[in-house]
């Protein structure tokens, strides 16, 4: 598989999401603001970047899975000029709907796919891979093919 994912948010949910997906053979580049986070998240394979725009940077697609709305809007905000044109960016955090459209707003603007994918499961399912994601968006925001 050569799809490069970046994971911001690699607390009790994010973490062990991102292992799944090195488990199932994805390069992933994550970020955390908490250092215990990232050293979990690193010894699952996960490889730490110093910040999120720098996790970002070469991804095709971007993960978040932020504690609050305000989390997701600053992110996206923060890493919008660094992604890729053609990115997928999925929410996975479950927000409220003002932040969400804000945040998709953001990145629509530049060009680019945007998913809201809250879960449900807990951290028993995030460390299972048995989560269910329950994703919405506009028409033309999923690639086709």
């Amino acid at each position: 598989m050569a799809d490069k994912i970046a994971f911001i948010g690699l607390g009790n949910m994010g973490g062990p999401m991102a292992t799944n997906l090195v488990k199932a053979g994805y390069q992933v580049a994550g970020f955390d603001l908490a250092p215990a986070a990232c050293e979990a998240a690193q010894s699952q394979g996960i490889t730490i970047t110093p910040s999120a725009v720098a996790a970002v940077a070469d991804a095709d697609t971007v993960v978040t899975m932020l504690p609050a709305g305000r989390h997701v809007v600053a992110a996206w905000t923060d890493f919008a000029t660094a992604v890729k044109p053609d990115v997928l960016l999925i929410d996975s955090s479950t927000i409220d709907v003002e932040n969400s459209r804000k945040a998709h707003a953001v990145m629509t603007a530049r060009g680019c796919l945007t998913l809201d994918a809250p879960v449900s499961g807990g951290t028993g399912g995030a460390a299972a891979g048995s989560l269910t994601f329950m994703v919405g968006g506009f028409p033309g925001s999923v690639r086709q093919g």
